[in-house]
């Protein structure tokens, strides 16, 4: 006959992870931790939460085992527990968005009207394969540093009005951010379209990127 205690206990334990995730400051902390390792006030800032509450949520994330933490001087950075995190937080969005019709609202609304070409991770690389295509990375600087797609050229949403000249013109551009869900690479298209330029996005980000093994390039830490 089962342990009831053991079994009862064995889903308490596993419910731990399922805690952790049923928060949408957590996920959003997930979702910026999947761009690389940062510290409390970077994520505090991104995330637009106070310090003590941030580091609250990044507590209640390490005790499900979910993130990591090193210290760098006097600095506590934080980092995923792996790439199986990344994985689930993925899986996680997958889901809601298939099942959850309210999800499809809330992301309708975050990103704006359909009004932006995409394309898919296999095209990317034909076209960056023939030299038709420049990837455009528009995520901020620390998380491009942290590991962005190979040849990707960086510049920040905030900062490709001011930036144009630096972006081939004979080439079309293919901009992505952190993932499916993010904005920026929305903008950037419009943007770019405004300005004239040959524009679509990648229909991903870098989380479903790193989800799915492609490689990543990172800028050596000073």
């Amino acid at each position: 006959m089962p342990d009831e205690m053991a079994e009862s206990d064995l889903f308490t334990q596993l419910a731990r992870v399922g805690k952790a995730l049923g928060n949408g400051r957590r996920l959003e902390l997930l979702d910026l931790l999947a761009q690389g390792p940062r510290s409390v006030a970077q994520l505090a800032g991104t995330a637009r939460l106070g310090l003590t509450t941030a580091s609250a949520h990044l507590q209640t994330l390490k005790q499900a085992g979910l993130v990591t933490t090193t210290r760098h001087g006097t600095t506590i950075e934080y980092a995923l527990a792996g790439d199986d995190v990344a994985a689930l937080w993925h899986q996680l969005r997958e889901v809601a968005g298939a099942h959850l019709a309210d999800v499809g609202q809330a992301a309708r609304s975050h990103l704006g009207p359909e009004d932006t070409e995409e394309i898919d991770r296999a095209e990317l690389l034909r076209r960056v394969a023939d030299g038709r295509a420049v990837v455009l990375d528009v995520r901020p600087g620390p998380e491009y540093a942290a590991g962005h797609i190979p040849g990707a050229l960086s510049i920040p949403i905030d900062e490709l009005a001011d930036r144009l000249d630096e972006i081939p013109v004979d080439q079309e551009i293919v901009a992505y951010c952190r993932g499916a869900l993010c904005v920026f690479a929305h903008d950037a298209v419009r943007l770019l379209h405004r300005h004239g330029r040959h524009a679509v996005r990648l229909s991903e980000g870098f989380l479903e990127w790193r989800v799915s093994g492609q490689p990543v390039t990172a800028e050596a830490r000073r």
